[in-house]
């Protein structure tokens, strides 16, 4: 026991803190004041279907923002909805570890034959953890256990995670800043088109590899996403992508891909990467493959690669079979041809055509339309002016969100499953919001 301290402690309902005054829901005074969305977004949400979010009060809201990816398919999407009431119905195993499950198997073997298979990949599946972050740290972990090297590439602008490892390749200051310590054995390189063409791609990176002088240490891994999501919607170019591809297998180095959020048909494809035709030796993914927002991640490895020893990577819920049940259901219906594929091509043109007019309609604001599929952006001058944007979009009954490193892009997300009336509708409500953040 502590000096001064009584060895029995009285709770007592916690006095609001000062800036419950922000908080009209009343939350303030009992949750942790590291939450975020709540701040930007101060109601209290109950119910939802498809692309709408309903608060307490019955006030719907559009929704472009879909569980940040999580939600690919909409909100209780009704066919994996009643995979998931089936299940639970049915006293299925719900934890099980990693033990064997009816559920586990059907996963594999529907992943494999609706994803792997059609794309010529023969990746093995390792159930880390629930959460993309947990993906992330196994990766990062059997790359340098394959390689004996330490130091990972990665670059700027990167989001990865919240956990050390996920950390340490990640480019935000502000996220970097948390973690307390050093974060080490990670060197940022130029993200495509960071320089705005001023070099040669991979030229710098090219030099140091080769230079014994450099001080660079050998890499054990590449990490990078095909789609900055959390950095400001900067897509890499499919030709940027293979030249790093090619360049990790002149040099020896594992290219991790990490496909969470831009994942599961977020950009047309399955995987963001198809469109440059290069196969990754190690891909992360989560958010949206359980399909129905339940956790679930997975990190895909080469088969050679695959040499953890059995428990060397573990976790309590490493394989949620509920997740499981509805993944499977979601590949089936969505993923055994290339409708889904084509329809978020061809939404993702409408959004594309909407942010190229508002940056002709501003041309002295240096605008930018950025992104590919349905992960859209819009890049403003400063974070204040993208605040005003989404702020206004919620005062007009949307949820939209920001990202970059100022907060200075609008960002779109909405489900991959959003009808064409909804999505019109909500690009109208942003014309309004960005009109009055803009002003004449």
């Amino acid at each position: 026991m502590i000096e001064g301290v009584s060895s029995v402690t009285t709770l007592s309902a916690p006095t609001p803190d000062a800036s419950s005054h922000d908080d009209p829901t009343g939350f303030s005074a009992l949750e942790s004041e590291v939450r975020s969305y709540s701040r930007a977004w101060p109601v209290v949400f109950d119910r939802a279907t498809g692309a709408t979010v309903f608060a307490e009060d019955g006030t719907a809201y559009l929704d472009f923002f879909a569980g940040a990816g999580s939600l690919n398919y909409g909100h209780n999407n009704p066919v994996l909805k009643k995979v998931l009431i089936d299940y639970l119905a049915d006293d299925r195993m719900v934890h099980s570890l990693d033990m064997f499950t009816t559920a586990r198997r059907e996963f594999l073997e529907t992943f494999n034959s609706h994803v792997l298979e059609p794309r010529g990949l023969d990746h093995k599946v390792i159930f880390p953890g629930p959460g993309g972050a947990n993906a992330v740290e196994a990766a990062l972990k059997l790359a340098r256990k394959v390689t004996g090297r330490e130091s990972v590439i990665n670059f700027t602008n990167a989001f990865h995670g919240m956990t050390l490892g996920a950390l340490s390749v990640t480019g935000n200051s502000m996220k970097r800043g948390g973690a307390g310590i050093p974060l080490v054995h990670a060197t940022p390189m130029p993200y495509d088109d960071y320089l705005n063409g001023a070099e040669d791609d991979f030229a710098y990176l090219e030099r140091l590899l080769g230079d014994s002088g450099s001080g660079l240490n050998e890499p054990a891994a590449i990490i990078v996403e095909s789609v900055q999501g959390e950095g400001g919607i900067n897509a890499a170019r499919a030709e940027w992508l293979r030249a790093l591809s090619e360049l990790c297998k002149r040099h020896g180095i594992l290219l991790i891909l990490d496909d969470i959020q831009m994942g599961c048909g977020r950009t047309g494809g399955f995987f963001s990467f198809e469109e440059a035709g290069i196969v990754p030796d190690i891909i992360t993914l989560s958010k949206s493959i359980s399909g129905y927002g339940l956790p679930l991640a997975i990190t895909l490895v080469r088969p050679e690669l695959d040499i953890f020893e059995p428990g060397e990577h573990n976790g309590t819920f490493r394989g949620f079979a509920p997740a499981f049940a509805t993944a499977s259901e979601a590949l089936r219906t969505y993923w055994s041809d290339d409708a889904l594929e084509k329809d978020v091509l061809a939404k993702g043109k409408i959004i594309e055509g909407f942010f190229d007019e508002i940056v002709a309609r501003y041309p002295k604001l240096d605008l930018v339309s950025k992104g590919r599929g349905l992960a859209r952006g819009l890049q403003f001058p400063d974070g204040e002016t993208a605040d005003k944007v989404t702020t206004g979009a919620f005062e007009r009954h949307m949820l939209v969100e920001t990202s970059g490193p100022d907060d200075e892009v609008v960002k779109l997300l909405p489900p991959l499953t959003i009808t064409e009336d909804e999505l019109r509708k909500g690009l109208t409500i942003l014309d309004e919001a960005i009109t009055e953040a803009l002003g004449a």
